[in-house]
């Protein structure tokens, strides 16, 4: 006897019909089929070419080859979007399992992953891949699934969405919906950015990867939660100044939303410091000392120097400064100074020391001192003599 699982349509496969009816279109695909009531549903639309229905379960693409009947749909059995390759489809519909692995309904219709929504990301996460630039998904989702982590993996994935309909059953809510590409992602897409994948946000920025000629970049995109204004364009501003003298990130273009930079590997200040040779360590100062006064003699200030903690990455053993937003010419620059300060600061010092490497700190006070009075190369070099 054939042994499988099938999700027989109750409240939200009912619900997600609605709109499967009024919006499918073109190259359509249906994720977790199921009993094939989404598939079929597309199938009856006049808008739509095909189907390509799918399920982790073998069983299940067995059963509903054998009993239905439409030339409009095929099957194949994936794991999401594991088993489709090379195709892009104008409609993507999916309705996901929520309940969290901890209730131990031990039902793969059921379980969405140890919280409920793990199954929902690793979708939002691959979607772009198989969506056409002006392609639609639709989607059903449950409160159980937690709504705030479905709208943040929308937004992390440079994807827009609209509530088509929410009703409320017992001890849930049910959302429907409707989720495109952002006008961000097209246009990213556009210029040959593949595999774009969202990477980590500070406060007034997104940061996202992704593939630009075979390299690896990263994407800098405003958060749109910041209130800062025109902090992109500042940073594209000081970066164009900056890349002429080696410092910074290689910027390769921009625009007015976002920017596109080489991705720098490697560690930040803090972590290199700690797992370095006092000889390796002395000459990332050194570099880092004399970034500081190039920008200096620009009357470039970058504001974080006294704290860099998540402003220097260090790459195959040179430092990188990151995260312009702030910048700003003056006629007083603080670079150095402030780079002092951090390496005379009693956590930076313990590190330092640790490493065999004392840095007298009246000696760098008094040099910093001279140095802020008169920003030249003499004062800048007896900075650089207090660490050797």
């Amino acid at each position: 006897m054939t042994n499988y699982k099938i999700y027989t349509p109750r409240e939200d496969s009912k619900l997600l019909v609605k709109y499967v009816r009024k919006y499918s279109k073109g190259i359509v695909l249906d994720i977790g089929t199921g009993s094939g009531i989404q598939a079929i549903t597309a199938a009856n639309n006049k808008k739509v070419n095909s189907v390509l229905a799918t399920d982790i379960q073998d069983s299940i693409i067995r059963l509903n080859k054998k009993n239905i009947k439409n030339k409009k749909i095929k099957f194949l059995k994936s794991d999401l979007f594991n088993d489709i390759k090379n195709k892009k489809f104008d409609t993507i519909i999916f309705n996901p399992p929520y309940l969290p692995n901890e209730l131990k309904v031990k039902d793969l219709t059921l379980e969405g992953g140890k919280k409920g929504y793990e199954v929902v990301e690793r979708f939002l996460n691959e979607v772009d891949n198989f969506l056409k630039s002006d392609g639609i998904i639709l989607i059903v989702f449950s409160s159980l699934t937690k709504k705030e982590k479905v709208d943040e993996f929308i937004k992390n994935n440079l994807l827009e969405s609209k509530l088509l309909e929410k009703q409320h059953y017992f001890f849930e809510d049910l959302y429907v919906y409707l989720i495109k590409k952002s006008a961000l992602l097209k246009t990213l897409e556009k210029n040959n950015i593949k595999n774009i994948n969202y990477f980590t946000k500070g406060k007034r920025g997104f940061i996202f990867i992704g593939n630009y000629k075979n390299k690896k970049i990263a994407i800098k995109t405003k958060n749109p939660e910041s209130e800062a204004i025109l902090r992109i364009n500042n940073e594209i501003k000081f970066l164009k100044i900056l890349n002429k003298k080696n410092i910074g990130p290689k910027l390769l273009f921009s625009d007015k939303d976002y920017i596109i930079y080489k991705f720098v590997e490697g560690n930040f200040i803090i972590d290199y410091l700690k797992n370095n040779k006092k000889e390796n360590i002395k000459k990332i100062i050194r570099k880092i000392l004399e970034q500081m006064f190039t920008m200096d003699k620009l009357n470039i200030n970058k504001e974080e120097m006294s704290h860099p903690l998540k402003h220097i990455i260090i790459n195959k053993n040179n430092p990188v400064l990151i995260d312009f937003e702030r910048t700003h010419h003056t006629i007083k620059p603080g670079n150095v100074t402030q780079f002092c300060d951090f390496l005379i600061s009693k956590n930076v010092s313990a590190i330092l020391e640790r490493n065999n490497i004392s840095i007298n700190k009246k000696k760098v006070i008094n040099a910093a001192k001279k140095y802020k009075k008169e920003q030249n190369s003499g004062n800048f070099n007896k900075i650089l003599k207090t660490i050797e």
